[in-house]
């Protein structure tokens, strides 16, 4: 859940496991990096756009082929948040603090961090736009600007999220609330939503559910909740083989899931949430909630709306095997700002990322790209405690799995990757 988001993370270990092959293991050059400012230098062979899982690796890779100081980072956050881990902090079974550094530490050593907004692009002129009018000027670009949240779509929020009973693994205002609605739930509803927008880790939305549904049976409170999962889709999961089994899931623990329902309005003086019913628009139900988990509408991020970059409905408009830019042959696009047509997670991120630096390098040589991104993306579904079903698949919705092994059945194994082994390769090794 990717700037991971986005975001659960496995697609480290795709064909081949690439972050264990012999020499990957070796780590570049990293220390603590504390030169954040506005543009040190007006110009930089390769600048960066977003300190999210995308761009810090795709910094790091740029860094080993321009040099030290000919690579730049713009990105205002002062701290990195590895988001997968946020379905785990919500069903609390990790510390929100473990998600997070300083972005000064992950910064690659020798790439310039730029702690400022991009304001606009003009990729005719090779430049962008930096808050208070300062220009920085580029010979490639890397457009790495994540996924934005908007909760102020959905009528009540966020000021909603300030009553008890309603949290959001997706914000790190309020995936701690998460934790808390669960904690305090008694007996009546539980509502998990997904909205009908694009979304960052769209297994996340049910993977809260299954963990809650968990708790609740540990406490002994299942008999007196009602979990539903209000989606706004048609389907429970977009590869049919993972769908299949998370439906035997549903079953099994007698979950209510309502498709074609999307979120318009939250109540929370109330408790009550309203979904529109998408086979017949303006048709709602009204939903009294005993706890309440918001999945946000998402879009582009405000600056790649109506920009010479982007596509009809704002995302950075990218060919879909090389992720270069269709028009701007400079210009490149990495994870959930882009356009390509597969799911938004920090496991696609790093499958791109390898990618992605194949077609720069013979881009800077005058070559074309050759490399090829197959869609290959992955979605640990957290279904308990020490459960997940580990789905990897590509962009036809095909299985495109790791392991000699039925990925679709849930595996203790996996769950340790993810909540354990994942963290430590994601901060030790793909920024890296």
């Amino acid at each position: 859940m990717s700037a991971i988001g986005a975001v659960s993370s496995f697609s480290y270990l795709h064909p081949g496991m690439w972050l264990l092959k012999p020499g990957m293991q070796k780590m570049s050059s990293f220390g603590l990096h504390t030169a954040a400012r506005c543009a040190a230098k007006d110009y930089y062979e390769v600048l960066v756009l977003g300190g999210g899982a995308g761009g810090i690796a795709m910094s790091a890779r740029m860094k080993r082929k321009v040099g030290a100081g000919n690579v730049a980072v713009v990105e205002p956050s002062k701290t990195h948040y590895y988001q997968p881990l946020w379905t785990l902090v919500g069903g609390g079974a990790k510390q929100l603090a473990a998600s997070a550094r300083p972005m000064g530490s992950i910064m690659p050593k020798g790439v310039e961090w730029i702690r400022s907004q991009v304001t606009a692009l003009d990729p005719d002129k090779n430049c962008v736009w930096l808050e208070n009018d300062i220009k920085v000027s580029y010979k490639y670009l890397i457009i790495a600007l994540g996924i934005s949240l908007h909760y102020e779509k959905i009528k009540g929020l966020p000021e909603g999220f300030n009553h008890p009973k309603i949290g959001s693994n997706y914000s790190v205002q309020t995936v701690e609330k998460t934790w808390k609605a669960l904690q305090d739930f008694k007996e009546g509803n539980a509502i998990f939503t997904f909205p009908n927008t694009p979304v960052k880790c769209a297994g996340a939305p049910q993977k809260i559910m299954y963990l809650s549904d968990a708790y609740l049976r540990k406490t002994g409170k299942r008999s007196k909740a009602n979990i539903m999962f209000n989606t706004s889709l048609g389907v429970v999961f977009a590869v049919k083989k993972y769908a299949d089994a998370l439906l035997e899931v549903i079953k099994e623990r007698n979950l209510a899931v309502n498709y074609k329902r999307n979120l318009i309005e939250v109540r929370a003086d109330k408790q009550e949430a309203v979904f529109e019913n998408l086979d017949k628009p303006g048709v709602t139900e009204v939903h009294q909630y005993e706890m309440l988990h918001v999945t946000p509408p998402m879009g582009p991020p405000a600056v790649l709306i109506n920009s010479p970059v982007s596509d009809g409905s704002g995302w950075v408009d990218v060919d879909k095997e090389t992720l270069q830019h269709k028009k701007y042959p400079n210009v490149f696009g990495i994870g959930d700002c882009t356009n390509l047509p597969t799911s938004k997670t920090a496991a696609a991120v790093a499958a791109q990322s390898g990618v992605l630096d194949k077609t720069i390098s013979l881009v800077m040589k005058n070559e074309l790209p050759v490399k090829k991104y197959d869609g290959y993306t992955s979605c640990p579904l957290v279904t308990g405690y020490n459960k997940v079903i580990l789905a990897e698949f590509d962009y036809n919705a095909q299985p495109l799995e790791t392991f000699p092994i039925d990925q679709s059945k849930e595996r203790a194994t996996m769950y340790y990757m993810k909540a354990d082994m994942m963290p430590l390769l994601y901060w030790n090794a793909l920024l890296k």
